[in-house]
């Protein structure tokens, strides 16, 4: 009997250097650094950089990256009037996927012959800096519209996390706020072969460029068991309204076998060890706020949760109500989540491509056996297809 491993669980299907879970420490490495400490150190254009370079910049390499980043922040003409074009009832994970998909239409234009379109690695590094540069402009035009605000233009004078609040709000954000941003940025930047990530690189293996790769990655993100996770945790903080319902909600939601967004993971057995540094995040935003109905919340559902399933928290838990302290829209959420993803999906199409082979697993075939269509007569080339089976089964 062939063995299944279903969700390719426990299956290791290529080698990467992008990142790790260290089973020793329990953390989450980027090119071995534990990804707490670049949260707590490092901009998130340092970051970036790491992923797409294998290192940490110097201060010249990272003024060069900014200076770039900030050159093309601009939502642009065409990109801007496809997502015009969408109702403002889409989900803004389609508005998403719809401006990448013009931003590679036009990157792409004019290349003909589909293998120059897959890129060398030096345009490839240039179209992830360029695609990096120009979601946060997305993300952000995309709340403003459904809200009826007009568009925000970039300020080259903020850096990454600043700009992007800048554009979404209109207003400059507090240090507080900015920092607690810059540091979610990092830590939802890269996660290994996650299914996003994968699906980026089967995408990249047939040899189709980093644009489209991008865009399959989003439409893996936007499910509820992946990235749509931070977005289900406000709901569900929604639902319950305050800490003292908590327990009739769990005893409810456990009783109809519920899945309960936020806890759990396929990788950590020990809790994600990317949540204390995003709690912290949001306890500086509860106290900058003055909200502690949020925290008592948050830990009331946490406590009960683990005392009786005995799951812990991912990182879609905190960051759900640390971005809803910021003033983002619950739709919002799974757009940040790319924003910040983007740099480890195309760090991983560019590894992809490094050393590529097409991604092409085998499936255990249950369905009937051979059988006829009633009065089928074959011709010579059906005929002579069942005398070479090995050309027919590629």
């Amino acid at each position: 009997m062939t063995d299944i491993k279903k969700g390719l669980a426990g299956v290791t299907v290529d080698e990467t250097a992008i990142s790790k879970v260290n089973p020793d420490t329990n953390s989450l490495l980027y090119r071995g650094y534990p990804v707490q400490e670049l949260a707590a150190t490092q901009p998130f254009e340092a970051v970036a950089y790491l992923l797409w370079n294998g290192e940490l910049p110097d201060a010249a390499q990272l003024a060069a990256l900014r200076a770039t980043e900030r050159q093309h922040r601009a939502l642009t003409d065409d990109v801007r009037a496809a997502i015009d074009l969408l109702p403002t009832s889409a989900h803004p994970m389609d508005e998403v996927r719809t401006a990448v998909s013009v931003i590679g239409a036009r990157e792409t234009a004019g290349i003909s012959n589909v293998m120059d379109a897959v890129g060398t690695p030096e345009e490839n590094l240039d179209r992830s800096v360029r695609l990096w540069a120009q979601l946060p402009a997305v993300v952000a035009y995309g709340q403003r519209r459904r809200r009826g605000e007009e568009l925000v233009a970039p300020r080259d004078d903020l850096d990454y996390a600043a700009n992007f609040l800048w554009m979404t709000f209109g207003v400059e954000s507090d240090p507080v706020v900015v920092d607690a941003f810059n540091r979610s940025m990092v830590l939802y930047a890269e996660h290994s072969f996650n299914a996003s990530t994968f699906t980026a690189r089967v995408i990249a293996s047939t040899l189709s460029d980093l644009y489209s790769a991008v865009v399959g990655a989003i439409g893996a993100l936007k499910g509820p068991l992946h990235g749509g996770a931070n977005e289900a945790v406000l709901h569900v903080f929604t639902e319950i309204g305050s800490a003292e319902n908590v327990g009739p909600w769990l005893d409810e939601a456990l009783a109809a076998k519920r899945k309960i967004m936020g806890f759990g993971h396929r990788v950590y057995k020990r809790g994600d060890s990317r949540v204390p540094t995003m709690k912290a995040a949001l306890d500086t935003l509860v106290e900058h706020y003055d909200r502690p109905d949020v925290a008592a919340l948050y830990d009331a559902l946490e406590a009960q949760f683990v005392e009786r399933k005995g799951i812990y928290p991912n990182l879609d838990y905190p960051s759900g109500p640390a971005y809803d302290l910021m003033g983002f829209d619950t739709l919002t959420f799974t757009p940040l989540f790319v924003a910040a993803r983007v740099t480890g999906w195309t760090a991983h199409v560019r590894e992809q491509q490094a050393s590529n082979a097409l991604i092409r697993p085998l499936s255990a075939y249950v369905g009937p056996n051979e059988r006829h269509v009633e009065g089928y007569v074959p011709d010579a080339a059906d005929l002579d297809a069942q005398e070479r089976p090995e050309e027919a089964a590629s």
